[in-house]
C-alpha cells in the first residue's frame, strides 16, 4: 500500500509539474493546423484534436486542473510570497509546482522511511524508528525551501559580481555617445549572466511602453541586492533632477569598484 500511494504521489505530482511547466506560448492545436498546410484539410476540428499526442489531449490538461486545485486552498499571501521567492532565485515555476514539490517531498522521504524502518528493518527499536520516520517528514518538508533561499543566495552572489563590470560597460558606453537604454542593451548583448538577463527584461519591457523608472524597481525587486537598489534610485534621481547620466554611473562604478575591494579585504 505504502509503494503504492508513493507511486500514485509521484505520477501526481508529474501531472502538476507537466499541466504548469511554461510552454513559451506553445499552442498545440496550432502546431497540429501548420502541419496540415501541404495536406488536405481535416474534415473538423475533432479529427485535429484527437490527431494531438496523448500529452497535449489528456495529461496536460489534467495537469492543470490538478495544480488549480492545488492553488485553491492555499492562502494568497503564500502564494504571493513564493512567487515572489521563485522570481529572486530567477525561475519561472509556478507557486503550484513549487507546493506540489514539497508535499511529494514530504510523503516521499517520510513513507521512504517508513518503510525501511518499520517494514524491512525488524531490527531497530520503534522509538529510534519513529524518530527517524519524522526527521524524514521533516526534512521532505524543509528540502525544498532551503533549496530555493540556496538557489536565491547564489544568484544574488552572481549579479554583486557581475555588477562592477556591468557599470564599467555601461559607463564607457554612456560617455562615447549612447543612451542609458541602449548602453543596458550592450551589456545585455556582451554576457550572459543573470544581472545582463535582467536588463534584457527590462529593455524588452520599455519596448512594450512600461516606463523605465518602474522597469528599473521592477528590476531591483526581483534581484533584492542592496548595491542593484542604490544603483536604481540613482539613476531614477537624476533622470528626475536632470544630472548627466554619465556622471552618476561614474560615481557609481567608483563606489562598486571600492566595495568589491572591501568585500576582498
Amino acid at each position: 500500500v505504502m509503494v503504492m500511494l508513493v507511486v500514485g504521489g509521484a505520477g501526481l505530482i508529474a501531472l502538476v509539474y507537466i499541466g504548469m511547466r511554461d510552454d513559451k506560448g506553445r499552442d498545440p492545436l496550432q502546431e497540429r493546423l501548420a502541419q496540415y498546410e501541404d495536406k488536405e484539410m481535416p474534415q473538423s476540428l475533432e479529427d485535429i484534436e484527437l490527431s494531438l499526442s496523448f500529452k497535449d489531449r489528456v495529461i496536460v490538461p489534467m495537469g492543470r486542473q490538478i495544480a488549480e486545485l492545488t492553488t485553491k486552498f492555499t492562502p494568497q499571501k503564500q502564494i504571493e510570497d513564493t512567487r515572489h521567492k521563485l522570481e529572486l532565485a530567477g525561475m519561472t515555476m509556478e507557486p503550484g509546482v513549487f507546493f506540489a514539490m514539497r508535499i511529494f517531498m514530504t510523503f516521499a522521504l517520510g513513507l521512504g522511511a517508513f518503510l525501511v524502518f518499520f517494514v524491512l528493518s525488524t531490527s531497530t527499536p520503534q522509538s529510534t524508528a519513529i524518530l527517524f520516520t519524522i526527521g524524514a517528514f521533516s526534512l521532505g518538508y524543509f528540502f525544498p525551501n532551503m533549496w530555493l533561499n540556496s538557489k536565491i543566495k547564489r544568484r544574488q552572489q552572481s549579479i554583486v559580481r557581475a555588477l562592477p563590470a556591468a557599470l564599467d560597460l555601461l559607463v564607457i558606453c554612456v560617455e562615447a555617445g549612447l543612451g542609458f537604454d541602449m548602453a543596458m542593451g550592450k551589456v545585455y548583448e556582451k554576457w550572459n549572466n543573470d544581472l545582463s538577463i535582467a536588463f534584457g527584461r527590462v529593455l524588452r519591457e520599455l519596448q512594450l511602453g512600461k516606463p523605465r523608472r518602474e522597469a528599473l524597481r521592477d528590476m531591483a525587486r526581483r534581484m533584492d541586492v542592496p548595491d542593484v537598489t542604490a544603483f536604481v534610485a540613482a539613476i531614477i534621481q537624476a533622470d528626475q533632477l536632470g544630472v548627466s547620466m554619465s556622471k552618476i554611473l561614474r560615481v557609481q562604478s567608483d563606489q562598486m569598484r571600492v566595495k568589491r575591494r572591501q568585500r576582498a579585504q
